[in-house]
């Protein structure tokens, strides 16, 4: 496990380092000379945002909850004749709401910000008006890179420094269900993903694991959302999931169970990695020692500019990075589609799951999903 790890983190390491020394010299003088230009005009940003409902083609079933529908908002920054789009995705389980969303929402004075470059003062800002609100807060992250990156003309990736060509191939979530489903599922997604993810965590997980082996022998991501109550029983499970081809365990125990985490991380043949244990980057250095490493998901870390420097950080303690989502449009999954070849591994399906994407413009392609060369996020409003 270790060995794998190792590698994994110096291999993303080298890429991010030179990507991005490499890429802030492309726009660092045209960033100052329009940031310049911006800060002596005088213009206000434009913010405005609605509710929407987001329909999942099939129920999404975990170990804890299941559901058929999840409510966001999508907002939009206009400034210099650009728009910049974003996003709050709400699964039940963030504790944010379409009312709390809004209500947060409300509460920015945007007439306080002049210059959309200026985004850790506007953000970091935005953050202190209240706690939590991370989906609030990563609507309007997202919709300031996608805004900078159109003012800019460069995709939002460029930004950042990185290349798509390094981009890891997606999982593609199969969710607890009855065998035939689950199998329908597999089928559907084998000729079209590289790798998949398997929801476990309740009384049936190895006959899951068996009816998906029935289909396809891809390599397999477990997502336990804390399934598990005992760590003798977590430990003899994932023995018997490496022998059925799975690369990666992820948060298997409960998120309160720091040391039996740690007892397991340090006994698996398997990677663990942490989810519902982490949130924001204040969470990093906990996971240290207790994991093998953390999925960050933009709606849960208030969005692109702090997983950015989750992932800095997450290399600095050694641990693998994985970047996740909940279920969102195209607009959300695009924004971490941008940062992904920064990660190890990649669970981007969200916008695949749902029968109402608002927007086009990433695509999936040898089952990896990957940005336009657009500047912002690349992404087009679908008319409803």
């Amino acid at each position: 496990m270790k060995t794998m790890k190792q590698n994994i983190c110096n291999r993303r390491t080298f890429l991010t380092v030179t990507t991005l020394t490499a890429g802030s010299a492309v726009f660092l003088k045209r960033n100052i000379a329009l940031s310049t230009q911006i800060s002596n005009e005088k213009s206000v940003m434009k913010f405005s945002f609605r509710p929407y409902e987001l329909k999942l083609n099939h129920p999404f079933t975990l170990a804890t909850s299941s559901r058929t529908v999840t409510p966001g908002v999508q907002v939009e920054i206009e400034f210099g004749g650009k728009t910049g789009y974003g996003e709050a995705a709400l699964p039940p389980y963030l504790g944010e709401s379409t009312e709390s969303v809004s209500a947060f929402l409300k509460r920015i004075d945007w007439t306080a910000f002049s210059n959309p470059f200026e985004m850790e003062d506007i953000l970091g800002s935005i953050d202190e008006i209240a706690d939590n609100n991370t989906a609030a807060k990563a609507a309007v992250d997202i919709a300031l890179h996608d805004l900078n990156g159109k003012l800019l003309g460069v995709p939002c990736y460029q930004l950042l420094g990185l290349s798509p060509k390094q981009i890891p191939p997606t999982t593609f979530t199969i969710s607890i269900a009855e065998p035939d489903v689950i199998r329908t599922q597999t089928q559907n997604a084998a000729g079209k993903f590289k790798i998949l993810k398997v929801k476990l965590g309740r009384d049936n997980d190895k006959e899951i694991i068996e009816t998906i082996r029935s289909v396809t022998d891809l390599p397999l991501i477990v997502d336990v959302n804390q399934g598990w109550k005992d760590k003798h029983y977590a430990l003899d499970n994932i023995y018997w999931l490496r022998e059925k081809g799975i690369v990666m365990v992820e948060q298997p125990l409960p998120k309160s169970w720091w040391e039996e985490a740690g007892w397991l991380t340090e006994r698996s043949p398997l990677p663990i990695f942490a989810d519902e244990s982490i949130q924001r980057i204040s969470d990093v250095m906990k996971i240290k020692g207790y994991f093998s490493g953390i999925n960050i998901k933009l709606m849960k870390c208030t969005g692109m500019r702090e997983a950015w420097k989750m992932i800095t950080l997450a290399r600095a303690c050694h641990l693998g990075v994985m970047l996740g989502c909940m279920t969102e449009t195209s607009c959300a999954i695009a924004a971490a589609v941008h940062l992904s070849s920064a990660a190890d591994f990649v669970d981007l399906d969200g916008n695949l799951l749902i029968a109402n994407d608002l927007f086009q413009g990433i695509r999936l392609e040898n089952g990896r999903q990957l940005p336009t060369d657009l500047p912002g996020l690349g992404i087009n409003k679908i008319e409803q």
